[in-house]
């Protein structure tokens, strides 16, 4: 959200100076989607006049809106080094490395976050693949060198998911421009975090972050665990929330998702409205954009949390 200071001015009868000036605070609600058709497709042609918003159900005048096409991204890689990814730590590479090959543009900027029960910052932004990589083995090697997100904290357990997305997106992403996102590659399971789910979804959801959650389970015996479970639900959440997608890893190729991700992040639009309730009630508000034509589908944030 934006700060636009709006000043009205009494004059007093005859007197040609303001004598009083009176600050009106009110705030502009940003909101960034996706449009796909009934087949899936995405559609980059539409207008303002082409969508309703409305929050709480209530209907809201646009006040801004853009439309972007193979614009740069800002993006941080988070990856899960905790004990239940043992097993995927191949995969996480590979799966990387097509990333990067495929997807990451010229102009595009990506920071590499790596975590068990600490926070590390692998790679700080870089436009070079093959930089981030080396910074990766690296960390494999010896992590404890990198430096940290977030204060320091004493962790028990081995995971903390919930504060790997918080800290980047705070620390990181809150502060840049432009189409911003996080690739999560992990299993959505957390034992160690200072913040829960909520806290790291409000954190997204307030500077317009979408998180993609790229799903790695460990089975046993070829059976999903409660804790399984658990984590498949969280990830859902998470990436539903914030206006990104759930991906389980095992049974898509990344060639495909990672074209869809970049798809959809580079081809989107943007819209801003000042909200008819301004008042800062600590309550979350529902963000709905509905599309006037029929057969369109739009993805974004559910809404955002007014502080």
């Amino acid at each position: 959200m934006h700060r636009w200071m709006v000043f009205l001015w009494m004059v007093a009868s005859g007197v040609s100076a303001a004598q009083e000036q009176i600050k009106v605070d009110v705030k502009l609600v940003n909101v960034a989607f996706s449009v796909r058709d009934a087949r899936g497709a995405l559609v980059d042609n539409l207008t303002k006049d082409d969508f309703q918003v409305f929050e709480d159900a209530v209907p809201q005048k646009i006040s801004f809106f853009a439309r972007s096409v193979d614009v740069p991204l800002t993006l941080g890689l988070i990856v899960d080094f905790s004990g239940s990814q043992d097993q995927f730590s191949k995969q996480h590479q590979h799966d990387l490395e097509v990333f990067l090959k495929d997807i990451l543009g010229p102009k595009d900027r990506v920071f590499l976050v790596g975590f068990g029960n600490h926070i590390r910052l692998v790679s700080d932004f870089t436009q070079s693949g093959p930089e981030l990589m080396e910074e990766l083995k690296k960390y494999q090697h010896d992590d404890r060198h990198f430096p940290e997100l977030g204060p320091r904290e004493k962790r028990e357990l081995g995971t903390a998911f919930y504060d790997s997305i918080y800290y980047p997106v705070r620390e990181k992403l809150a502060g840049e421009s432009g189409r911003r996102a996080l690739l999560v590659f992990s299993d959505g399971e957390d034992n160690s975090s200072s913040h829960d789910m909520m806290s790291a979804i409000e954190a997204a959801q307030s500077v317009n972050v979408l998180v993609y959650a790229i799903r790695y389970t460990e089975k046993e015996h070829g059976e999903l665990t409660a804790r399984n479970k658990y984590g498949i639900r969280v990830m859902d959440r998470i990436a539903k929330e914030t206006g990104g997608t759930h991906i389980d890893a095992e049974t898509t190729d990344p060639h495909t998702y990672f074209h869809q991700i970049a798809e959809e992040l580079r081809t989107s639009y943007e819209l801003a409205y000042y909200p008819t309730n301004p008042a800062p009630d600590q309550t979350f508000r529902k963000i709905v954009i509905r599309p006037k034509a029929a057969g369109l589908t739009v993805r974004t944030k559910t809404g955002y949390f007014s502080r």
